[in-house]
C-alpha cells in the first residue's frame, strides 16, 4: 500500500508556566507600582515624621517586597533558569541593589519598568497615548528624584517641587535653559538619565511617524496595484469576449457568402 502523509497544521502556541505567571501579575504589580510611587511622593513632597513616616515606609517596603517576589517567580519558573538569570542581570540589579542607601535611585527604574510592562501592553497601539503617559511619567519621577536629593545640598538650585518640574520639563525636552541646574552628584546623575531619556522618547516618536508614513505609502502603493490589477482583468475580460463575438460573426456571415455566390 501507498504510503499516506498526513498534512497537519500548527496549533497555537502553549502558554509556558513564566508567560502565565506574567500575564497574571501585570495589573497587581502596576497596582503595587502606584501604590509605591504614592508613598515615595509624600515621602519627596510632604516629609512626614513620625506614625505617618511609618505608614509611608511600611507601603513603600510592600510594594517593593512584591517586586522582589516577582523576580524570585519568574526565576523559578524559568526553564532555563541559567539563561534566564544571565538575561535578566539588570532585573536583579534594579531588584537587589537599592538596598544600599546611595543606590535607591534604582527603585524609580523598577517603578516605570514594572508600569510600562503592565499598562504597556495594553495601549501600546495607541501612539499617541502610550508616549505622553510615558513622558509625563518620566518627568514627574525625575522632578521627585531632583528635589530630594537638591534639597539641603549646598548652593542646591532646586529647592521647591516647582522649579524641579520646570527642570525635569525643560531637560526632557533637550532645551536646557541653564537656568537651574543640578549640583549634588545623585543630581546630576538623574540629569544625564533624564537626558538619555528625552532623547529616546524624541527618537521613538521621530521612529513611530516614520513607520507610520511608510505604512500609509505602502497601502496606498497595495490599493494602487490592486485597482491596476482588477482593471486588466476587466479588458482581458472584454477583448476576449469582443473576439469571441468577432468570431460568431465571422462563422455565421460565410454561408450567406456561398449563397450570394
Amino acid at each position: 500500500m501507498p504510503e499516506v502523509t498526513v498534512m497537519t497544521t500548527p496549533g497555537p502556541a502553549v502558554e509556558t508556566k513564566l508567560q502565565a505567571w506574567e500575564r497574571r501579575a501585570e495589573w497587581p504589580l502596576a497596582l503595587a507600582a502606584v501604590l509605591f510611587l504614592a508613598a515615595y511622593s509624600v515621602e519627596v513632597l510632604a516629609t512626614p515624621a513620625g506614625a505617618a513616616a511609618v505608614a509611608v515606609r511600611i507601603v513603600s517596603i510592600a510594594s517593593w517586597l512584591m517586586f522582589v517576589v516577582d523576580y524570585a517567580v519568574r526565576l523559578c519558573l524559568a526553564e532555563q533558569r541559567w539563561r534566564w538569570f544571565s538575561r535578566h542581570l539588570f532585573d536583579l540589579a534594579i531588584v537587589a541593589l537599592p538596598v544600599l542607601r546611595h543606590l535607591r535611585l534604582l527603585r524609580l527604574v523598577t517603578l516605570i519598568t514594572v508600569l510600562n510592562r503592565a499598562v504597556g501592553h495594553a495601549i501600546r497601539g495607541r501612539v499617541v497615548m502610550y508616549t505622553v503617559g510615558g513622558a509625563v511619567l518620566l518627568v514627574y519621577v525625575a522632578s521627585l528624584a531632583v528635589l530630594q536629593n537638591e534639597r539641603g545640598y549646598p548652593g542646591a538650585q532646586i529647592t521647591h517641587f516647582g522649579e524641579a518640574l520646570w527642570w525635569a520639563m525643560t531637560t526632557i525636552t533637550t532645551v536646557g535653559y541653564g537656568d537651574l541646574t543640578p549640583v549634588s552628584p545623585t543630581g546630576r546623575v538623574i540629569a544625564v538619565l533624564l537626558m538619555i531619556g528625552g532623547i529616546s522618547l524624541l527618537g521613538s516618536i521621530t521612529a513611530t511617524l516614520a513607520s507610520w508614513i511608510v505604512q500609509r505609502v505602502a497601502d496606498e502603493d497595495t490599493a494602487a496595484r490592486v485597482v491596476t490589477t482588477e482593471h486588466i482583468d476587466v479588458l482581458v475580460t472584454e477583448i476576449q469576449e469582443l473576439r469571441a463575438e468577432v468570431r460568431r460573426l465571422g462563422g455565421s456571415s460565410r454561408p450567406r457568402d456561398g449563397l450570394d455566390g
